[in-house]
């Protein structure tokens, strides 16, 4: 699946860690992520939340994709801070599933987000 996440790669994702219904992703914001006001773009924070989600929700060995997701911004990122994303499990019913991510810049979370997903079997597996 990393191979095949052409967006997460291009904006800089790193998996750093997977097992089932968890995973661990990284990120150091760029030049390139950076807003007007010059602190990291949301839409990055969500990305790199959302990469976490995948690789959780994907941990089975069955294809999921996002249903839904919320995320709350709880503190500015400046240019060159090391983002790590951690997604947990915290229900899993037929097809259906359900995942918090934990966006820190080091011990400080700076995001919380919730994503929900949906497993489809007959969706291709990523490579």
């Amino acid at each position: 699946m990393e191979r095949a996440d052409a967006a997460g790669r291009g904006a800089g994702v790193r998996l750093l860690d997977v097992g089932p219904g968890r995973a661990r992703v990284a990120l150091t914001v760029e030049e390139r992520h950076v807003n007007g006001h010059g602190i990291c773009h949301g839409g990055y924070l969500f990305l790199l939340a959302d990469a976490a989600l995948a690789y959780a929700s994907n941990s089975y060995g069955t294809s999921a994709v996002a249903a839904g997701a919320d995320i709350t911004f709880l503190r500015p990122v400046t240019l060159g801070t090391e983002l790590v994303a951690e997604a947990v499990e915290r229900a899993k019913v037929g097809r259906s599933g359900l995942y918090d991510v934990t966006v820190r810049a080091g011990d400080e979370p700076v995001a919380e987000f919730r994503g929900r997903t949906r497993q489809v079997p007959g969706l291709k597996a990523p490579d």
